[in-house]
């Protein structure tokens, strides 16, 4: 006689063994209508597994995480059904969950075309609405092995020969069609009904470059409609906004095969850069760090003492001169403690803060790179914080209400806040992990923030705590961080003079805010679909004549907006002005100014905006009154 418990604390008693489907329906008609799975005491379960002892039950619905996972892990399968009915000669391989979606791997003779995509995703929907029931089976590994060779499953096979022999394996069984899977799916097909289609791909057998290459398609599916269009639109915003798409259409960058992941700024793309990074100098400046600048290229012996030669080694460009080995620089710590060293430190210089505009090389594969968001060369707002440990939580909680303080600045005001635990490969003993994860909690506690907690995701050398922002469509990304080091200090010889005159190791607190200044450039390009904000704009005013009769007095509104400190465009060009209008507006520039020869005659400029909008005349000092203000609300 099981005893179920369920979320709520409720408890149902059953007189024997009874399936979570069984459960469901004694609840209620419609929850057994809505259940797509189980947990028991835990563990993902389908609705078809039986309980037959005490436990803790969780009926999964596509309103939770869970079950839109399993949607999309069952649509993956629902996917290659419909590929192997089309295709019977296609092998499939692997077909796993992925963000927002699935994607599944198959060899076949020919490359499949979008023509194809859609003929799948027709019978996908045909094979849905025939509902059929989903089966799992148990089956010994070398009995798995011989079936699916016998089907002529050749990947399937030797994924399955790779199991332990004394193993067993479960199969999922939908209509003709037999996988491989641990589970949990969906009790049928007609769960299955929001998905789409979306791209193909190529990807090798087992991730290897050695392997054959396989054809993988990638889809996505929801728990409603109304999801998958919302999702679909932001994927249309997000190719609108495309940073690299938007750097070529407004002359920003560019980046060329000769330098792979490094990025070739144009005037009008480092204007924005230097723009962020004066902001930064000035957030340096107001909250007590002290600027400095380190080699790009050090000894690999000091790497060794920090231990980045160890954990990091794979991801180092090195260099050798004279029979030494050195490191072009992956991040700027190492460097900040030299300068720290440099000198002999009292506690009462506590806390020291040191910045840099540190920049940085990390040997990415070139199959990850992407526009700026990876990137092998890249610029970190870094800073390091040497304290005691008494200081940290002040520290931290000065730092937490800093960081938001400039996402604000800068447009983004939903921030999400992790700790990231530590990690397998780490330096340090438990005892200073302990001391250093409860520090940052205490300092998250005393900003009286929620966080979510990342286990096994710190630095090798510390956890930290991690600010994600969320962009105009609503994609997350982590820029900000800051980690406590207990260790490296320690480990390239960082000391101070203690109020007892003792030597003692300083705590580092590594710290950035934007991260990689590339990185962000690009996600500010798509925040704001390149139409940037008066203050970050490249170009803020464009001035044009109608003829060439007001070109002088062009020149002088030209030059008396750059004298104010604005970034200033003339075009004098003899063409149309609806000409120059358009060809501007392509440019998402703030401000057009047109003169022709009533505005001459009266000494003004005609204002058009962004947005289109014929603002009317207005003298210049009207005009930089009001572009001023503009500024400091930004």
């Amino acid at each position: 006689m099981p005893l179920i418990t369920l979320p709520d604390g409720s408890q149902r008693s059953y007189e024997k063994a009874v399936t979570v489907a069984e459960v469901a329906a004694s609840i209620g008609a419609g929850l057994a209508r809505a259940a797509l799975a189980g947990k028991v005491d835990g563990q993902l379960v389908d609705t078809s597994y039986l309980i037959s002892a005490d436990s803790a039950l969780s009926i999964i619905t596509d309103k939770d995480a869970d079950g839109l996972d399993i949607i999309r892990h069952s649509t993956s399968h629902l996917m290659a059904y419909a590929v192997k009915e089309l295709f019977p000669e296609a092998q499939v391989t692997i077909g796993p969950v992925i963000e927002n979606g699935f994607y599944y791997d198959f060899a076949y003779a020919r490359p499949f075309t979008p023509e194809d995509l859609v003929a799948i995703e027709k019978r996908m929907a045909e094979l849905s609405k025939k509902d059929i029931p989903v089966s799992r089976k148990v089956m010994a590994r070398d009995d798995a092995v011989s079936y699916f060779k016998s089907i002529g499953e050749l990947y399937k096979a030797e994924i399955i020969a790779s199991i332990p022999a004394d193993q067993e394996v479960s199969l999922y069984t939908e209509g003709d069609f037999t996988d491989l899977c641990r589970g949990p799916h969906v009790p049928s097909t007609g769960k299955l009904k929001v998905f789409k289609l979306m791209k193909l791909a190529g990807a090798y057998w087992r991730g290897d470059s050695k392997n054959e290459m396989l054809q993988r398609i990638y889809g996505t599916a929801w728990a409603k409609k109304e999801d998958l269009d919302a999702y679909l639109h932001r994927i249309e915003e997000a190719e609108k906004r495309d940073h690299r798409k938007l750097g070529k259409q407004l002359n920003l960058f560019h980046m060329q095969d000769e330098a792979p992941g490094m990025v070739f700024w144009h005037p009008k793309g480092w204007t924005i850069w230097q723009a962020v990074e004066q902001y930064m100098r000035r957030v340096y400046i107001e909250n007590g760090y002290q600027e400095v600048r380190c080699p790009q290229i050090i000894d690999r012996v000091l790497w060794e003492k920090s231990g980045h030669w160890e954990h990091f080694k794979a991801g180092m460009f090195t260099t050798e001169s004279e029979k030494h080995e050195y490191a072009i620089k992956p991040m700027n710590c190492p460097g900040h403690i030299q300068v720290f060293n440099a000198d002999l430190h009292s506690y009462r210089e506590l806390p020291l803060r040191y910045g840099e505009f540190g920049s940085c090389h990390r040997n990415e594969p070139s199959g990850g790179l992407h526009g700026l968001m990876r990137v092998r060369g890249f610029v970190q707002d870094d800073g390091h914080i040497f304290c005691t440990e008494s200081q940290i939580e002040a520290e931290v909680t000065a730092f937490n209400a800093l960081v938001l303080k400039v996402y604000k600045d800068f447009g983004f005001h939903d921030v999400a806040v992790k700790l990231a635990l530590r990690p397998e490969s780490r330096v340090g003993s438990d005892e200073i992990w302990d001391k250093s994860e409860e520090a940052l909690r205490a300092a998250l506690r005393a900003s009286g923030m929620t966080w979510e907690e990342l286990p096994g995701e710190g630095a090798f050398y510390g956890p930290k705590i991690e600010f994600h922002i969320k962009d105009a469509i609503g994609r997350s990304w982590q820029c900000g961080t800051i980690q406590v080091d207990f260790s490296m200090p320690g480990r390239l010889g960082a000391e101070y003079v203690d109020d007892d005159n003792t030597r003692k190791v300083p705590v580092m607190l590594h710290r950035a805010i934007l991260g990689s200044l590339e990185r962000f450039i690009a996600i500010l390009i798509e925040q704001h679909a390149g139409a940037f904000p008066l203050w970050l704009a490249p170009v803020q005013v464009v001035v044009m004549n109608i003829s060439q009769a007001q070109e002088d007095y062009a020149k002088q509104v030209v030059q008396t907006l750059i004298t104010a400190g604005l970034r200033v465009h003339s075009d004098l060009r003899n063409e149309k002005i609806t000409y120059k209008i358009r060809e501007h507006s392509l440019q998402k520039l703030p401000y057009q100014l047109i003169i022709g020869d009533k505005e001459m005659a009266a000494g003004l400029v005609a204002v058009r905006n962004r947005q289109g909008e014929d603002l009317g005349q207005m003298s210049v000092a009207a005009l930089l009154e009001r572009l001023q203000a503009e500024s400091a609300k930004s």
